[in-house]
């Protein structure tokens, strides 16, 4: 059963990845992923996250449970932050453990593809001259990234 949190705290990727394989002799591999916050060319003051709260949770858990059934995994954590961000913040963090380490690299890119296209978060930027820019449109490079697990392939 995969671990998911939504917080607005920061977390310790080590931590995370320690807590994961404690007292695990049989993990061959441990993947992290951690996505920060650009400062956009010094633009960027921060960025807000929103999410729609128990929806969130139950999509990145579903996501995690269809990356359990794809790869031989032996755990996952998945933690994506909401409210304001700074540049050079955590904003998501994606764990995998398995015995070795190719599942355990195709599982943590199929689940970050997989929450920036289907998670429901929201970002707006906010600009260092006290602007607040528009909300962060999808991108289609996020879409087709995607769309390559659909499709059977990797």
């Amino acid at each position: 059963m995969a671990t998911v949190r939504i917080q607005s705290e920061d977390f310790d990727a080590a931590a995370e990845a320690a807590a994961l394989t404690a007292d695990r002799k049989d993990v061959g591999a441990v993947v992290t992923f951690t996505g920060l916050c650009r400062d956009e060319a010094g633009r960027l003051a921060t960025l807000e996250l929103e999410h729609y709260p128990g929806m969130a949770e139950e999509e990145i858990e579903r996501v995690a449970a269809e990356a359990e059934k794809r790869w031989p995994l032996m755990g996952v954590t998945a933690i994506h932050r909401y409210g304001k961000i700074e540049p050079g913040g955590n904003i998501v963090l994606v764990v995998t453990a398995s015995a070795h380490r190719q599942a355990a690299f195709e599982a943590a890119e199929f689940l970050m593809d997989f929450l920036k296209t289907r998670a429901p978060f929201w970002k707006k930027e906010h600009n260092r001259d006290g602007t607040s820019g528009e909300w962060v449109s999808a991108k289609d490079a996020d879409d087709a990234a995607a769309d390559r697990w659909l499709q059977g392939n990797k």
